[in-house]
């Protein structure tokens, strides 16, 4: 009989006590499923956690709200379209793209990645986008990493989307693979400025990678929780 009184009690405390966690997770879902249906290319796992950063940056800041989110999936190779970026209201596909990985990340495929200064590799996790710019790689867009201890020396290393020539088909075909940044998400030029222009000032960019660290400390993914209290689950 206490065993039994003590599963009731606590569904009673997941039924009564955490709406809004219910409520959040709920939303996630349903927005990882529209996500889907909009990107049938991208891997569904990688889209429900995605979602469930979004969820988490909502609910930490209420008056937030990102019209965009764009999901990069290291886990493939630099040779598929591995950049999606998508309106959130209603949840379209608005871009879906190559995108270069740090040139000490990996060759075609990234394995590494770094929150260092000076690494020369990627950083996963969770980003806001701030303002633009013009420099020596042209039009760019500063990406603030929101995930502490993988990204959040996104600012000091210079770490923004931009336009590069090492991206494109034709590299592709010449060498197996896309050419490599310095850490940045570059796209082809092409694109670059109105992908720019599409999510500058407030979205969000979602880097996706199944390294256990981040998986296990982000405090995006696994319920909005402290870092490291929330763990999540690479997709199958």
């Amino acid at each position: 009989m206490a065993s039994f009184i003590s599963l009731a009690a606590r569904a009673a405390l997941v039924l009564f006590a955490a709406p809004p966690a219910l409520a959040a997770a709920e939303a996630a879902g349903d927005l990882a499923n529209r996500l889907a249906l909009a990107a049938p290319n991208a891997d569904r796992g990688v889209l429900q956690l995605a979602a469930n950063a979004v969820a988490c940056v909502r609910a930490r800041d209420p008056a937030s709200a990102p019209r965009t989110l764009s999901v990069i999936d290291y886990s493939r190779p630099s040779t598929q379209r591995r950049l999606w970026v998508f309106d959130l209201s209603p949840a379209t596909l608005l871009f879906e793209e190559w995108v270069a990985h740090g040139r000490n990340s990996g060759g075609n495929l990234a394995e590494r990645f770094s929150n260092e200064a000076g690494s020369l590799m990627s950083s996963v996790g969770v980003f806001l986008t701030a303002g633009t710019y013009t420099g020596h790689n042209g039009y760019s867009l500063r990406l603030r990493g929101l995930d502490a201890g993988f990204n959040d020396k996104a600012i000091e290393r210079a770490i923004v989307m931009h336009g590069a020539d090492y991206v494109s088909e034709g590299v592709i075909r010449g060498q197996g693979r896309l050419g490599r940044s310095l850490g940045c998400p570059a796209v082809r030029r092409e694109v670059a400025a109105p992908l720019i222009d599409t999510i500058r000032d407030g979205s969000l960019v979602f880097a996706y990678f199944p390294l256990a660290e981040w998986l296990h400390g982000s405090s995006y993914l696994g319920g909005c929780t402290a870092a490291g209290s929330g763990a999540a689950t690479a997709p199958p």
